[in-house]
């Protein structure tokens, strides 16, 4: 699979939330591996309450699927308690990868 679309998502958790919220990231690994079309997914720290994910998809339908999967679903059903904001979701387009798909 080529990789050739992504989205990445900036999480700032909620004062007193940051080990809530790190929980919850590493909790939806398994989530993730039951959707195919996610070529790869990244759970990230920045610092102590900054987070983010990044995936990648072979098309706009794997992108589509995963926005519309149980992770988005489970962390906006979450977003008010665990966030200080809403998340921002950005579509990237990758110019460049080095890896396996």
């Amino acid at each position: 699979m080529s990789k050739k679309l992504a989205l990445y998502v900036r999480l700032h958790a909620k004062s007193g939330k940051e080990t809530a919220l790190e929980a919850f990231l590493k909790s939806a690994l398994p989530l993730v591996e039951n959707e195919p079309e996610t070529a790869t997914w990244y759970a990230l720290k920045f610092g102590p309450a900054t987070f983010g994910i990044f995936d990648t998809f072979s098309d706009e339908h794997g992108r589509q699927a995963h926005l519309s999967g149980k992770i988005a679903e489970a962390l906006m059903a979450n977003a008010a308690d665990l966030l200080a904001e809403m998340p921002v979701i950005e579509t990237v387009d990758l110019l460049a990868v080095k890896g396996q798909a």
